[in-house]
């Protein structure tokens, strides 16, 4: 367990994926709004961009693929680092990890840079109730650790990172495929406002059930936000939202 509590005020941040490595004090987001900020996803080794990006819309949201290309973890704290420990926002470093080696190793590293207030893990979809305690545990050790599950699945797996020692979980973007041309198809994480109906949902039966939780996925308002937060969420992460250049 960590000796550090997790404490988000105020109870908004980006999501991984969202504002870069690195807050952008010159940027179109009021990073004043935000209690904490997420960083890309980083990896131990580099991450090269997936073969066949998409960017695809429908109705409600769009469709992304790019397989979190990142230089890597040793690159990330080289050019960032420095960065980190003079933001005005306590920073939290999400990993991608490949495996417990990956995820103990990074951990350990990023224990010790100033700034860094927690960790928050990424898993797939297809991951395991084992695999989630497994990476939690090897995550966990001065820093908190939030583990982001799939909305797909997060009321499945979350008690299991819970009791892992995880000190809450957020919602991560769901999966899902939409065709392209004829005969083909793109495979890539969902985001945008028809998402939220079933984040909500989630994360009020995750606060019922007594479980730490971030909200996230297709909130586009402060009241959606607000939403969240009334449901039981700890805080909320905005994601596409941000790109635009603005909250609402």
């Amino acid at each position: 367990m960590s000796k550090y509590d997790l404490a988000i005020d105020p109870p908004l941040m980006n999501a991984a994926g969202s504002l870069g490595f690195a807050p952008n004090l010159h940027g179109q987001v009021d990073l004043g709004r935000l209690g904490a900020f997420v960083t890309n996803p980083v990896s131990l080794a580099v991450r090269t961009p997936a073969h066949g990006r998409r960017f695809v819309t429908y109705p409600g949201g769009f469709l992304v693929h790019t397989g979190y290309p990142n230089p890597g973890l040793s690159q990330v704290l080289r050019r960032h680092a420095g960065q980190w420990s003079r933001s005005p926002l306590p920073v939290i470093v999400h990993l991608l990890a490949q495996g417990v080696e990956d995820a103990s190793s990074m951990a350990r590293r990023l224990e010790t840079v100033e700034g860094v207030i927690g960790l928050e893990v990424g898993l797939p979809k297809e991951t395991s109730a084992e695999m989630v305690v497994a990476l939690t545990r090897a995550a966990s050790g001065e820093l908190p650790v939030i583990v982001r599950l799939p909305l797909e699945r997060v009321t499945e797996l979350a008690t299991a990172a819970i009791a892992a020692g995880a000190a809450a979980v957020s919602l991560g973007a769901p999966r899902g495929v939409l065709p392209v041309t004829d005969g083909e198809s793109a495979q890539g994480r969902l985001y945008g406002p028809a998402l939220f109906p079933l984040a909500l949902a989630a994360v009020s039966e995750l606060a019922h059930n007594g479980i730490p939780v971030i909200g996230a996925d297709g909130v586009y308002s402060q009241e959606q936000a607000d939403a969240m937060l009334k449901a039981g969420a700890m805080a909320v992460q905005l994601d596409s939202v941000l790109w635009r250049g603005g909250w609402i």
